[in-house]
């Protein structure tokens, strides 16, 4: 499909020659000479958002002349103008856990447009989609060289359901393409193949024109090919929908905040020990909704891997991106990653024509900024419960110790002997050491680094311990090629770091069950049992039902942490083993130098291997190809499904929308803490038959063998809502010490969030949520806002949201508020047996202050002021209409 420019705007639009061959764009130069603003100091991240404006100005697209001025005023105005614009990606990222359910919803939508009198056919995506399916492998099997066949084998057996309705979408709809299972993840394919950083297609004249490579994806860490200087960041299902049904993406021109980069790593230190203290150092500086873009003569020592790890991130130190601009290392991953010669010199061209360029003169105007000497990084690692929980390595024992006492208030020794084993488990030993995640495989220096550490390990005779569940899950098969070549695999297979798949696996919480022995001491001791793994995700209740601290790492230091089998030593002067003639082994004869990872990946990580992994990207195995599906304009919903269902958002839907109500007599659902992430609101891991969820599947006669996970139910809603805040470790403040999915129901008894949930709809009674700060960090995951509103949920209060979380509410029909004047649950004493009013919602403008009267559970009442967190105009219509997807039906079944 043709892209549409604006009509009016041949005044910036300019010829580009490239390998003697004419190109048009839009210049921003051509638009600072036409007196539009001063655009020379803009970030380049900034100008990729203003290109698009230029692109689309005047086209019936709501962009403005004036729009395009602001960003001349955000730059005389210190890096501030939070003007709202309308914003319009290139293309779509999906993974399947999110990409599920988002398809599920489009075929919903042609039901739904059908039955107002529309055409089916308009329900199509107007942007490029690819959806890569990442998310469902699980680790079954580990430790031997038949793990990777036989967790594939597992993977077909758990989500055929699930594939045949993805292969189904692939032929039903225009620009949606399908990466089949067993390839990637699907930030190291976009990095590594799909992403151009600048791309070129045909306008509706039929002229050639050339613009940045954007997108948005429905995973928070679609950031990563920011990397490579795409503006790229994560959105919710429901917002990537709208984006591909042709709805832009009503944003505020952002902060940019600057990160300055000096100096280069020293010996022993790994671009997994800089991004760590760069999401410590971003967190503590408060960047939520905003660029941040890294600058600084320390780029130019710092590859595109490091880059793209520390842009991959963006989500832990709560950014909406974190972007490297186009430079000479730009250019050189792209070449060795296969891309074509002409590609380059169009990047190269544009990037220096437009002013996206970094060399040694560039030097914008920075909203604020930050310095880190990249001199003084030293091993770290980050944990127990989140990612900016830094702790050099020299500290990790001792942290860890403290952790014991203060977290989980334990006492550290106590051990309970393994049934059948010389061994005993006791708190701090390692159970899960996972090489996982786009974070950390996607870079080859920290893998080769990883191989070499094994490769000395296994020629001293050392091995994992017998309890450590080891695993390697590159995110493409690039990365086996690679160790192949360099004769590592052989050594990683020795001590345990088989292949087990090429997906998330661990990161997502797919780190499969560890030995039921293990299990069952853990549970008996009531253990702190831990788990290292080189993800980006470390949330409490993520990675293993039975493991409660969690350490990100680097991949060497993941090998090392499995040869040592414990949290609880000083790796820097302890041995973590003793060779075959009995001497004590330290890190340190194990930690390969910077020389010896750089020669290896100079001649093994070649731009040969990219160009045949990814020749056939698209096609898949045999068993792929087997999948067969009916092609049909609509889907056939099969009624007995337990993994895909129509979903209820659109059934008996009136042409019209409605109007905005205030919020009368509304009951807490739950009261919550700070940093409640999405985890703890949508888990995706595995859930046991005595949950709600697990009743619903076993009604139905599916085995707990076959449950699955909740990442992979997400196309049920009737599983998802049944899931919905019913991590194992989340905990409603309304109940004394109790973990887990429980609220109280109108009796005021105990009882599940979900049964709750609907006896309180049953009597029509509306329900709000209490929270803390950060509400909703973490993944992008649509359903923790879907979850809430088919839980009845009309508002959620809470003191601060994380950026996507918000708009999913919104965008799912639940308005957000923030608290004002120093309020919150604990100042205002809430305990849950309060009731709720909100007014002034008939006539609610962008961020108003509205009042809200609490009237307690002995009679008492008090006003106070919330902050309503619908940000722009088209928010308030969403609202209206029930959510965006409804707004976007009605509106493209008007237009016939």
């Amino acid at each position: 499909m043709p892209i549409k420019v604006g009509q009016d705007t041949a005044k910036t639009r300019r010829s580009l020659s490239v390998n003697g061959k004419s190109i048009s764009f839009y210049s921003i130069p051509a638009a600072q000479e036409a007196g539009l603003g001063d655009f020379s100091k803009l970030p380049a991240a900034l100008k990729v958002v203003l290109e698009n404006m230029l692109r689309f100005e005047d086209d019936g697209f709501s962009v403005s002349v004036d729009d395009i001025k602001a960003f001349g005023e955000w730059a005389t105005n210190g890096g501030k103008n939070p003007r709202e614009i309308a914003y319009r990606p290139a293309r779509v990222l999906m993974q399947d856990f999110t990409g599920v359910p988002a398809v599920v919803d489009l075929a919903a939508m042609r039901d739904g447009i059908k039955a107002l009198g529309g055409d089916a056919q308009k329900i199509n995506p107007l942007n490029p989609v690819d959806l890569v399916i990442d998310h469902s492998v699980m680790i079954d099997e580990f430790g031997n060289p038949r793990a990777f066949q036989m967790n594939v084998d597992r993977e077909y057996e758990r989500n055929m359901e699930r594939y045949q309705f993805l292969k189904w979408g692939q032929s039903a709809f225009n620009n949606f393409r399908v990466v089949p299972p067993g390839t990637g993840i699907c930030h190291q394919v976009n990095l590594e193949y799909l992403a151009q950083t600048v791309w070129t297609d045909t306008d509706q004249n039929g002229e050639e024109v050339a613009y940045p490579d954007t997108l948005v994806g429905t995973d928070s860490h679609t950031t990563m090919v920011n990397g490579m200087a795409v503006l790229g960041w994560g959105v919710g299902g429901i917002e990537a929908e709208a984006a591909m049904l042709g709805q832009p993406i009503s944003m505020l021109i952002p902060e940019v905040i600057g990160f300055e980069l000096t100096g280069e790593l020293v010996e022993g230190t790994t671009g997994t020990d800089l991004v760590l203290k760069v999401v410590e150092m971003l967190r503590e500086k408060g960047v939520v909704g905003k660029f941040v873009e890294f600058f600084g003569e320390g780029l130019d020592r710092l590859p595109l891997a490091d880059r793209a790890t520390i842009a991959n991130m963006a989500p832990e130190y709560g950014a909406t991106c974190g972007f490297f601009p186009i430079d000479n290392e730009t250019l050189r991953y792209m070449r060795n990653t296969g891309r074509d010669e002409d590609r380059l010199a169009l990047v190269e061209a544009y990037a220096k024509e437009n002013g996206f360029w970094r060399d040694e003169n560039y030097a914008p105007i920075y909203t604020d900024t930050l310095s880190l000497d990249m001199g003084t990084i030293v091993p770290a690692i980050s944990g127990p419960k989140r990612p900016q929980d830094y702790v050099a390595l020299t500290d990790a024992k001792a942290a860890f110790t403290r952790e014991m006492a203060e977290t989980f208030k334990r006492p550290m020794g106590k051990q309970v002997e393994v049934k059948g084993e010389e061994y005993g488990m006791e708190s701090g030993k390692v159970v899960i050491a996972s090489i996982t995640s786009c974070t950390n495989t996607s870079n080859p220096y920290v893998m080769i680094g990883a191989g070499l550490v094994a490769k000395k390990a296994h020629e001293l005779g050392l091995n994992r311990k017998p309890w450590v569940k080891t695993s390697l899950a590159p995110g493409s098969q690039v990365v086996s090629e690679y160790l192949e070549a360099a004769g590592l695999q052989e050594h990683l297979d020795a001590i345990g770091f088989n292949l087990v798949g090429y997906g998330c696996t661990t990161c997502i919480g797919n780190s499969g069950p560890i030995r039921r022995e293990i299990s069952e001491a853990i549970s008996e001791g009531d253990l702190v049992a831990t788990s290292v793994l080189s993800g980006n995700r470390n949330f409490e209740g993520r990675i293993s039902p039975d493991v409660r601290a969690n350490y990100l790492a680097s991949p060497p230091l993941v090998v090392v942490y499995a040869l040592a089998g414990t949290m609880d030593i000083d790796l820097t002067s302890e041995p973590i083993g003793q060779d075959k003639d009995g001497n004590d082994v330290f890190m340190k004869d194990l930690w390969p130098t910077q020389h010896e990872i750089a020669e290896l990946v100079q001649q093994t990580v070649t731009r040969e291997a990219f160009q045949s992994k990814y020749a056939d990207v698209f096609k898949g195995d045999e068993k792929w190809q087997s999948v067969e599906v009916p092609q049909q304009e609509t889907y056939d919903w099969p009624p007995t499904s337990t993994y895909i269902q129509n979903p209820p958002y659109f059934l008996g839907m009136s042409p019209e929308p409605g109007t905005i109500s205030n919020i009368d007599g509304a009951k807490v659902l739950l009261i919550l803490g700070d940093m409640i992430t999405t985890d703890h609101i949508s888990p995706a891991g595995s859930f046991a038959t005595t949950t709600p969820a697990g009743k619903y599947l076993t009604d139905r006669q599916v085995q707990p063998r076959e449950f699955n996970s909740y990442g992979s139910r997400r196309g049920n809603h009737e599983v998802m809502m049944r899931g919905t805040f019913a991590n194992i470790r989340v905990k409603n403040e309304m109940l004394d010490g109790v973990e887990g999915g429980y609220t109280k129901g109108p009796d005021g008894q105990q009882t599940s969030v979900y049964e709750a949930s609907m006896a309180y709809q049953a009597e029509g009674v509306p329900l709000v949520v209490f929270g803390g700060e950060q509400y909703g960090a973490g993944s992008s995951r649509d359903w923790a806002a879907k979850g809430t509103a088919l839980l009845g949920v009309k508002a959620v209060v809470a003191e601060s949201f994380e950026r996507i979380h918000r708009s999913n509410l919104v965008g799912m029909g639940v308005i957000p508020f923030e608290f004002t004047g120093g309020d919150n649950r604990k100042s205002l004493g809430l305990k849950g047996d309060e009731t709720v009013s909100i007014d002034g919602l008939e006539n609610i403008e962008p961020l108003q202050e509205v009042p809200c009267t609490i009237v307690y559970g002995d009679g008492t009442e008090k006003t106070i002021t919330l902050k309503c967190r619908i940000d722009t105009a088209p928010e308030i219509e969403y609202i209206e209409n029930g959510g965006v997807l409804q707004y976007v039906l009605r509106n493209l079944a008007k237009a016939g």
